[in-house]
């Protein structure tokens, strides 16, 4: 379900502009506009989750399908075997910008931790 002004929805629909590194049925990885490391990519359920919070026992498997493609990224990256991060900011606080649930992949360079 496509929600009216979500950006990523946007994005999943082809109404935006994105650099798309792999699309299925289910969701779509693309380029973060604002990277925080040289590989920062972003993979989107094509349905429209507000946050983690939001997912329904239904979105097990679509949420297992994420981190997979997330893996199959890291590999088309380059990155598997010297390290990225997969991280979900839930809510404001945590710094969820885009309320579409979204996974960050990011590498290509040491990540300290604590994260910010």
């Amino acid at each position: 379900m496509k929600i009216h002004g979500c950006i990523f929805c946007q994005v999943a629909a082809h109404e935006k502009t994105a650099k798309i590194l792999y699309e299925d049925e289910h969701c779509i990885a693309f380029q973060d506009i604002h990277p925080k490391a040289p590989v920062h990519l972003l993979v989107i359920p094509r349905k429209h989750i507000t946050s983690l919070n939001d997912n329904l026992d239904d979105d097990k498997a679509l949420l297992g399908h994420l981190m997979t493609v997330v893996g199959r990224m890291a590999k088309e990256q380059g990155i598997d075997g010297t390290g990225y991060r997969a991280v979900i900011n839930t809510n404001a606080e945590a710094g969820q910008t885009v309320f579409h649930l979204h996974i960050h992949m990011l590498g290509g360079r040491i990540l300290n931790w604590p994260p910010g």
